[in-house]
């Protein structure tokens, strides 16, 4: 039960499932522009090899998405997380409708830079609200519905990008959110309560110094193989804009410590062992969840001659595993410790890419990738929710935006990073194992040569190898998180409900 500004008494729950409509677009929107990836380039890249140029098309959004979620979350505690909510999906949703109607590469890359801030606004208000209206002892089972939305994202997201590039063309992966974004509006509006606001000042030249900090470092790790990992322009280098990146991110950090005021991030969060632990997971998370689907997309749609809708339907196994279990998990989560669930999950998702790597090959028979599709749902349902529970567990709630903020920002950043780093590393192998690739003539939709076909499956399983190592970090990470005591658990839900009954 949740108390709203009026001082009525509700349930949370419609009022997380009016948010959820919301948080799963984002998802399906990110994972059905990996599956049209491929037909994007050929649509408004196809004078090059470079797969450089598309990919912009997801890190631009990611960029653009991960620069303003520290202070969309401090928005969120001060004018309220339904009112920021409400004004992300509108970007939203009207920058989904802009991207549908590019006609170019970097108009599109442009509408997705909107799209990202939309989704900026939106994301943290999803897990403040769970913060703010669930006890301790029952966010569990809130964040398995939260884990178990991304279960079905990853589901609807390739089969309905794969389903509408083939059908209606590219452009419709974006025209659906339309719909979608108008039913989120209403059922938002009338569901979730106006909570409590909380006064906050805002430590604009933080933000400065992040959104710099994380501009260069991925803007260097992005366009460091285009060239060459040497000069971009006059004396500006690529190791010379990552370098001067980490520097304003140190800044950034110490400039945080010492600001007298309200910081951007209120370093006391990380002194929670389990919140430092669970950003560290979370960061290599993101980074592999978009890292790991590029190479496999390219490869079976590139390689193997797969339909969208066909490679979409080999995640098929993953998808409905992680959603049928994510709720399951959340659930036996407020009774154990998170290492119970977390560590078999990231072992499982880790399992599965290196599975993958160890098939992608030109023989491989194509129902053998339904098989690490599985093991891999089964670890994403161990691998979500308990994270974002652990997290948040002891947050206060006049700070639940700006936990909420830093955890989805280390999220995304690790996401941008991911996109990047993957990028690069499949140019960089495709160079190896193809080095007359770059001066070939471009690749026609499917139709690669076998000559070429398998140095390009041998780059690709190379590529997957990167987030299944990264993923590992997060596996050490989740070792050093420890669950809240049974005492403990009745002490904070007990806090929660006098806090509820003074404020009624």
């Amino acid at each position: 039960m949740n108390e709203t500004r009026s001082g009525q008494i509700r349930s949370p729950w419609p009022a997380l499932w009016a948010l959820i409509i919301g948080f799963f677009m984002i998802l399906v929107d990110t994972t059905i522009v990996s599956v049209a990836n491929p037909a994007i380039k050929a649509a408004l890249d196809a004078d090059t090899n470079n797969l450089d140029n598309v990919v912009w098309v997801t890190s631009a959004y990611l960029l653009a998405y991960a620069v303003p979620l520290l202070i969309t979350g401090r928005l969120g505690d001060r004018f309220g997380p339904k009112n920021i909510y409400l004004v992300g999906l509108s970007i939203f949703t009207l920058s989904s409708l802009w991207c549908g109607l590019s006609t170019t590469l970097g108009g599109l890359i442009l509408a997705r830079v909107v799209q990202g801030l939309g989704a900026a606004f939106m994301t943290p208000q999803t897990m403040a609200v769970i913060t703010r209206t669930f006890p301790p002892n029952r966010r569990g089972a809130a964040m398995g519905l939260w884990g178990a939305t991304a279960g079905v994202a990853t589901l609807v997201g390739p089969l309905a990008g794969g389903l509408l590039v083939d059908g209606l063309g590219w452009e419709w992966i974006f025209f659906v959110n339309v719909p979608v974004g108008v039913i989120g509006f209403v059922a938002a509006w009338i569901l979730v309560p106006k909570l409590e606001t909380h006064p906050h000042r805002f430590d604009i030249l933080g933000v400065v110094l992040s959104a710099i900090a994380v501009f260069l470092i991925v803007f260097g790790l992005q366009e460091g193989e285009k060239y060459d990992w040497g000069v971009i322009w006059g004396p500006v280098s690529v190791w010379a804009m990552i370098i001067a990146g980490i520097v304003v991110l140190g800044l950034f950090i110490l400039q945080q410590a010492r600001t007298r005021s309200e910081p951007l991030v209120p370093l006391g969060l990380f002194r929670d062992r389990n919140f430092s632990g669970a950003n560290v997971a979370i960061a290599a998370v993101g980074f592999t969840v978009t890292a790991q689907a590029l190479p496999l997309m390219f490869f079976l749609q590139s390689a193997r001659g797969l339909t969208p809708t066909e490679a979409a339907l080999l995640m098929i196994p993953m998808a409905v595993l992680s959603g049928a279990l994510a709720p399951v998990a959340g659930r036996i989560l407020d009774r154990v410790d998170p290492r119970v669930i977390l560590v078999p999950g990231l072992l499982c998702v880790a399992g599965g890419l290196f599975w993958y790597a160890a098939i992608v090959d030109i023989d491989t028979p194509i129902w053998m990738f339904l098989l690490p599709s599985a093991l891999m749902g089964v670890g994403n349902a161990g691998m979500w929710g308990p994270l974002a529970t652990t997290a948040t567990r002891k947050l206060p709630p006049r700070l639940a935006g700006a936990g909420a903020g830093i955890y989805n920002t280390t999220r995304t950043i690790g996401s941008v990073i991911g996109s990047a780093a993957v990028a690069a590393f499949m140019q960089a192998r495709l160079e190896a194992n193809l080095p007359g690739l770059p001066d070939a003539p471009a690749m026609s939709d499917g139709a690669m040569p076998a000559a070429v076909a398998d140095g390009f499956a041998s780059g690709m399983a190379e590529a997957i190898l990167l987030p299944a190592c990264v993923l590992l970090v997060a596996l050490v990470a989740s070792l050093f998180l420890r669950g809240a005591s049974a005492g403990e658990g009745a002490v904070e839900a007990q806090a929660e409900a006098a806090q509820q009954r003074g404020q009624a």
